[in-house]
């Protein structure tokens, strides 16, 4: 390996490590949400919708996260989000609500960098045709976090940690990874050149990726893939496997953390996949297919006719091919615009988190009629319409085009004339 791909890869590997680090927090909540409840006094739905603040803060800094890539570099903005993350998790462990809120807002703004800067590093600085596996790669890092975030916090408030606890103690921890950040990852090249009117070009970056209609597509269907992940699993994971289907806590803890660790598995392996087909949308096809007849057997098939982890497990690897998308919008928009491409992407997949994470709490609310405990048929109802979702992201994967190494490559067909009679 040369010198720069070298110090590429420590660049990737450190941002990966913080992009683990903000996806424990992100999905921390889910274990102790009766914890979360009293010590706010807060209603089940207060909390949930306190703790998808989350999504508003990545949704639209997202935006500002690609785009500061593409302009500062790396090394200028990504330990920043690793101290807003460090910082929001100190607030939202200081027991107010108002400030907590604003906590769980600041995590999310400055946890985007993580995912936005690592998948930038590894696009700008690898071979094309690695793209999808090193972003795989990069969100097994994220959902090993929300795995962690699960099985680990879990058992540890189950046997007594105050919640408080945890979340100083990891804002503590977030500040340690912002200098590590500083101090890793590599200076710019002094010959790598930024435009000096960093704001038209941002403007016109921010155009020309949200104007093409591939870019959208992308979007729509990684948010529409990564909802059972973000707002089922995630937020009421746990709860459901409890209330809906008899669960103990800690056994409702592990079952749900399946979901994550088929991330783990799932997006380098279809990354990889789709690289070595270097085709894009059989992967993603296929993985809305295996995740929707995954959800309609969590949701309404018979309990206990697989083994125990099966179902949660390969959920999480089929949706890993949510990860997809984010390799194709780069491949459909100019290189130079590589870490807008990422940022836009990300907007539009978490602005269904944001926008839906109430929805969904509301009708759940709404269809249990304000019950303390909800039953299975409340939730069949309230989380029905994530498989029309599923079913949507598949229709819109036929209208993507395809933008593989495969399809780019393709040799042309020339005309052969026909041999003359001699």
């Amino acid at each position: 390996m040369n010198r720069g791909l070298k110090t590429a890869a420590i660049a990737w590997l450190v941002t990966a490590v913080y992009y683990f680090y903000q996806y424990t927090l992100r999905s921390a909540p889910a274990v102790m949400m009766p914890q979360l409840s009293d010590a706010f006094g807060l209603s089940t739905l207060g909390v949930a919708s306190m703790v998808g603040l989350f999504y508003y803060g990545y949704s639209p800094f997202s935006l500002v996260a690609g785009v500061a890539m593409d302009q500062l570099g790396p090394r200028k903005v990504i330990p920043i989000g690793a101290a807003l993350v460090g910082i929001g998790a100190l607030m939202f462990g200081t027991g107010n609500s108002e400030v907590a809120s604003l906590g769980r807002f600041i995590q999310g703004a400055g946890g985007v960098f993580a995912l936005v800067g690592a998948a930038y590093i590894a696009t700008t600085n690898f071979p094309a045709s690695r793209a999808a596996t090193l972003i795989g790669a990069t969100q097994m890092f994220g959902m090993a976090g929300g795995s962690a975030g699960q099985v680990l916090v879990g058992p540890a408030i189950g046997a007594g940690l105050a919640w408080s606890t945890f979340w100083i103690a990891m804002g503590v921890v977030g500040l340690a990874v912002s200098a590590l950040l500083f101090l890793l990852l590599p200076k710019p090249d002094a010959k790598e050149r930024r435009d000096d009117d960093w704001v038209k070009t941002a403007a016109r970056s921010m155009r020309v990726v949200f104007l093409n209609p591939q870019s959208i597509l992308c979007g729509m269907i990684a948010g529409l893939l990564f909802i059972p992940t973000t707002i089922f699993d995630m937020v009421w994971g746990v709860r459901y496997l409890q209330e809906a289907r008899g669960l103990d806590y800690g056994s409702a803890v592990m079952r749900s953390s399946m979901v994550p660790l088929g991330w783990i598995i799932g997006c380098p392996l279809l990354g990889f996949i789709s690289d070595r087909i270097g085709r894009r949308k059989p992967v993603i096809a296929s993985g809305a297919v295996v995740l929707f007849a995954c959800l309609v057997w969590i949701l309404y098939g018979r309990a206990n006719l697989f083994p125990p982890y099966v179902l949660g497990l390969v959920a999480g690897v089929a949706s890993g091919a949510a990860m997809l998308p984010y390799t194709v919008i780069k491949e459909a928009n100019p290189p130079t615009m590589s870490g807008t491409a990422t940022g836009v992407v990300n907007f539009l997949n978490f602005t269904f988190s944001a926008l839906l994470g109430p929805v969904f709490a509301w009708l759940l609310v709404t269809v249990s009629g304000g019950a303390t405990s909800m039953t299975l048929d409340h939730y069949q109802m309230a989380f029905q319409p994530l498989l029309y979702g599923v079913a949507l992201a598949l229709v819109l994967t036929f209208l993507l085009k395809e933008t593989g190494p495969a399809a780019r490559t393709a040799p042309a067909r020339v005309p052969v004339a026909p041999r003359e009679a001699t």
